[in-house]
Protein backbone atom coordinates (compact mmCIF):
# COMPACT_ATOMS: atom_id res chain seq x y z
CA UNK A 1 0.00 0.00 0.00
CA UNK A 2 1.60 3.19 -1.15
CA UNK A 3 0.40 6.11 1.04
CA UNK A 4 1.84 10.21 0.64
CA UNK A 5 1.64 12.31 3.38
CA UNK A 6 1.83 15.98 3.20
CA UNK A 7 2.79 17.96 5.79
CA UNK A 8 4.83 15.36 7.41
CA UNK A 9 7.25 17.50 9.49
CA UNK A 10 4.17 18.48 11.46
CA UNK A 11 2.88 16.76 14.95
CA UNK A 12 0.05 15.03 12.60
CA UNK A 13 1.87 14.01 9.83
CA UNK A 14 5.20 13.04 11.94
CA UNK A 15 2.65 10.56 13.94
CA UNK A 16 1.06 9.21 10.58
CA UNK A 17 4.39 8.41 9.16
CA UNK A 18 5.85 6.64 12.35
CA UNK A 19 1.90 4.51 12.43
CA UNK A 20 2.11 3.71 8.95
CA UNK A 21 5.79 2.90 8.28
CA UNK A 22 5.33 -1.24 9.09
CA UNK A 23 2.49 -1.40 6.54
CA UNK A 24 2.87 1.38 3.91
CA UNK A 25 5.29 2.17 1.20
CA UNK A 26 5.52 6.07 2.30
CA UNK A 27 6.42 9.11 0.44
CA UNK A 28 6.43 11.80 2.92
CA UNK A 29 6.68 16.06 2.07
CA UNK A 30 7.06 19.31 3.83
CA UNK A 31 8.42 22.45 3.62
CA UNK A 32 11.41 21.87 6.33
CA UNK A 33 13.90 19.84 4.71
CA UNK A 34 16.04 18.76 8.21
CA UNK A 35 13.09 17.55 10.03
CA UNK A 36 11.83 15.90 6.65
CA UNK A 37 14.62 13.99 6.04
CA UNK A 38 14.63 12.92 10.00
CA UNK A 39 11.35 11.57 9.74
CA UNK A 40 12.08 9.88 6.23
CA UNK A 41 14.96 8.10 7.57
CA UNK A 42 13.11 7.30 11.15
CA UNK A 43 10.50 5.65 8.68
CA UNK A 44 12.35 4.74 5.60
CA UNK A 45 10.04 6.79 3.68
CA UNK A 46 10.73 8.41 0.12
CA UNK A 47 10.41 12.21 0.71
CA UNK A 48 10.55 15.31 -1.12
CA UNK A 49 10.69 19.03 -0.17
CA UNK A 50 7.56 20.97 -1.15
CA UNK A 51 5.60 24.17 -0.33
CA UNK A 52 2.24 23.80 -0.46
CA UNK A 53 1.89 27.73 -0.99
CA UNK A 54 2.84 26.92 -4.59
CA UNK A 55 1.06 24.94 -6.89
CA UNK A 56 3.88 24.11 -9.27
CA UNK A 57 5.47 22.29 -6.01
CA UNK A 58 2.29 20.33 -5.56
CA UNK A 59 1.89 19.47 -9.63
CA UNK A 60 5.89 18.65 -9.42
CA UNK A 61 4.89 16.15 -6.56
CA UNK A 62 2.03 14.19 -7.54
CA UNK A 63 3.57 13.93 -10.97
CA UNK A 64 6.63 12.10 -9.49
CA UNK A 65 3.86 9.27 -8.21
CA UNK A 66 2.49 6.57 -10.09
CA UNK A 67 -0.60 5.29 -8.12
CA UNK A 68 -1.46 6.37 -4.29
CA UNK A 69 -3.82 4.09 -1.95
CA UNK A 70 -3.83 6.36 0.44
CA UNK A 71 -3.23 10.56 0.75
CA UNK A 72 -3.16 12.50 4.10
CA UNK A 73 -3.09 15.92 4.25
CA UNK A 74 -1.82 17.65 7.41
CA UNK A 75 -0.19 20.44 6.63
CA UNK A 76 -1.61 23.77 9.20
CA UNK A 77 -0.87 26.82 10.31
CA UNK A 78 -2.69 28.91 13.20
CA UNK A 79 -0.87 32.21 14.06
CA UNK A 80 -3.49 34.03 15.34
CA UNK A 81 -3.89 37.58 15.46
CA UNK A 82 -6.89 39.92 15.84
CA UNK A 83 -8.31 41.48 13.16
CA UNK A 84 -7.18 44.88 13.85
CA UNK A 85 -3.82 43.66 13.89
CA UNK A 86 -3.86 41.50 10.78
CA UNK A 87 -0.21 41.12 8.96
CA UNK A 88 -0.57 39.90 5.03
CA UNK A 89 2.40 37.57 4.97
CA UNK A 90 0.70 35.95 8.08
CA UNK A 91 -2.66 35.73 6.45
CA UNK A 92 -0.87 33.96 2.93
CA UNK A 93 0.88 32.01 5.22
CA UNK A 94 -2.43 30.49 7.24
CA UNK A 95 -4.62 29.91 4.32
CA UNK A 96 -1.31 28.26 2.06
CA UNK A 97 -1.00 25.79 4.47
CA UNK A 98 -4.54 25.24 5.04
CA UNK A 99 -6.57 25.66 2.31
CA UNK A 100 -4.25 26.33 -0.96
CA UNK A 101 -2.28 24.00 -0.72
CA UNK A 102 -5.24 21.41 0.49
CA UNK A 103 -6.58 22.77 -2.96
CA UNK A 104 -4.30 21.65 -5.09
CA UNK A 105 -3.46 18.25 -3.47
CA UNK A 106 -7.29 17.69 -4.49
CA UNK A 107 -6.66 18.93 -8.01
CA UNK A 108 -3.46 16.97 -8.55
CA UNK A 109 -4.04 13.92 -5.45
CA UNK A 110 -7.29 12.51 -6.56
CA UNK A 111 -6.14 11.40 -10.36
CA UNK A 112 -3.43 9.60 -8.92
CA UNK A 113 -5.07 8.29 -6.19
CA UNK A 114 -6.36 4.55 -7.08
CA UNK A 115 -9.88 3.22 -7.22
CA UNK A 116 -11.06 2.04 -3.47
CA UNK A 117 -8.39 4.85 -2.02
CA UNK A 118 -8.76 7.12 1.10
CA UNK A 119 -7.95 11.09 1.41
CA UNK A 120 -7.84 12.68 4.46
CA UNK A 121 -7.70 16.27 5.28
CA UNK A 122 -7.42 17.27 8.61
CA UNK A 123 -10.16 20.00 9.02
CA UNK A 124 -11.21 21.36 12.24
CA UNK A 125 -14.57 21.85 14.46
CA UNK A 126 -15.99 25.09 14.08
CA UNK A 127 -16.67 25.45 17.86
CA UNK A 128 -13.33 25.05 19.04
CA UNK A 129 -12.02 27.71 16.28
CA UNK A 130 -14.67 30.55 17.11
CA UNK A 131 -12.25 32.18 18.94
CA UNK A 132 -10.50 35.93 19.81
CA UNK A 133 -7.50 35.78 17.17
CA UNK A 134 -8.57 32.94 14.98
CA UNK A 135 -10.65 34.69 12.58
CA UNK A 136 -8.20 33.21 9.77
CA UNK A 137 -7.73 29.75 10.90
CA UNK A 138 -11.77 29.93 11.42
CA UNK A 139 -12.07 30.70 7.81
CA UNK A 140 -9.51 28.80 6.10
CA UNK A 141 -10.46 25.64 7.76
CA UNK A 142 -14.30 26.18 6.73
CA UNK A 143 -13.49 27.12 3.50
CA UNK A 144 -11.63 23.68 3.35
CA UNK A 145 -15.01 22.14 4.58
CA UNK A 146 -17.02 23.23 1.47
CA UNK A 147 -14.28 22.48 -0.50
CA UNK A 148 -14.15 18.62 0.33
CA UNK A 149 -17.48 18.97 -0.14
CA UNK A 150 -17.85 20.12 -3.21
CA UNK A 151 -14.42 17.56 -4.54
CA UNK A 152 -16.63 14.78 -3.25
CA UNK A 153 -19.86 15.89 -5.22
CA UNK A 154 -17.15 16.85 -8.41
CA UNK A 155 -16.20 12.86 -8.12
CA UNK A 156 -16.98 10.52 -10.98
CA UNK A 157 -20.28 8.38 -10.75
CA UNK A 158 -19.88 4.91 -9.87
CA UNK A 159 -16.19 5.98 -8.25
CA UNK A 160 -14.69 4.19 -4.94
CA UNK A 161 -12.34 7.04 -4.20
CA UNK A 162 -13.12 8.72 -0.98
CA UNK A 163 -12.42 11.84 0.32
CA UNK A 164 -12.78 12.34 4.38
CA UNK A 165 -12.51 15.69 6.28
CA UNK A 166 -11.26 14.60 9.74
CA UNK A 167 -12.18 16.31 12.64
CA UNK A 168 -10.24 15.88 16.01
CA UNK A 169 -10.30 18.04 18.92
CA UNK A 170 -7.32 19.75 20.23
CA UNK A 171 -4.36 18.11 19.64
CA UNK A 172 -1.05 18.53 21.72
CA UNK A 173 1.36 19.66 18.30
CA UNK A 174 3.67 22.19 17.57
CA UNK A 175 1.52 24.20 16.17
CA UNK A 176 0.63 25.66 19.29
CA UNK A 177 4.10 27.57 20.01
CA UNK A 178 2.21 29.61 17.65
CA UNK A 179 -0.52 30.25 20.08
CA UNK A 180 1.42 30.37 23.20
CA UNK A 181 -0.33 27.45 25.07
CA UNK A 182 -1.45 23.59 24.34
CA UNK A 183 -5.04 23.54 25.32
CA UNK A 184 -6.07 21.65 28.59
CA UNK A 185 -7.19 18.49 27.65
CA UNK A 186 -5.19 18.17 24.21
CA UNK A 187 -5.27 14.57 22.39
CA UNK A 188 -1.67 13.42 21.18
CA UNK A 189 -0.35 13.28 17.63
CA UNK A 190 -0.32 9.89 17.75
CA UNK A 191 -4.18 9.59 18.83
CA UNK A 192 -5.22 11.46 15.61
CA UNK A 193 -2.56 8.76 13.25
CA UNK A 194 -4.24 5.77 15.61
CA UNK A 195 -8.10 7.12 14.52
CA UNK A 196 -6.95 7.30 10.73
CA UNK A 197 -5.28 4.05 10.48
CA UNK A 198 -8.30 2.41 12.07
CA UNK A 199 -10.78 4.24 9.75
CA UNK A 200 -8.92 3.40 6.75
CA UNK A 201 -9.49 -0.48 7.39
CA UNK A 202 -13.42 0.19 7.91
CA UNK A 203 -16.06 1.26 5.57
CA UNK A 204 -15.59 4.85 3.78
CA UNK A 205 -17.10 8.06 5.60
CA UNK A 206 -17.48 11.67 4.81
CA UNK A 207 -16.42 12.67 8.10
CA UNK A 208 -14.05 11.31 10.81
CA UNK A 209 -14.73 12.82 14.23
CA UNK A 210 -12.01 12.06 16.43
CA UNK A 211 -13.17 12.01 20.19
CA UNK A 212 -10.51 12.55 23.27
Amino acid sequence: MTTLIIGATGGIGAAMARAMAATDSLVLAGRDEAKLSAVAAETGAKSQRVDVGFESHVRSLLDGVESLDTVIYAAGAALPQPLADLDAAQVRAVWNANYFGAIWTLKYGLPKLAEGGRMYLIGARPELVTAKGFSQYAASKAALAQAVTIARLELPRGTQKALTLVLPPAVDTPLWTQVGRVPRGAISAGAVAQAIAADRAGAAQGELRVES
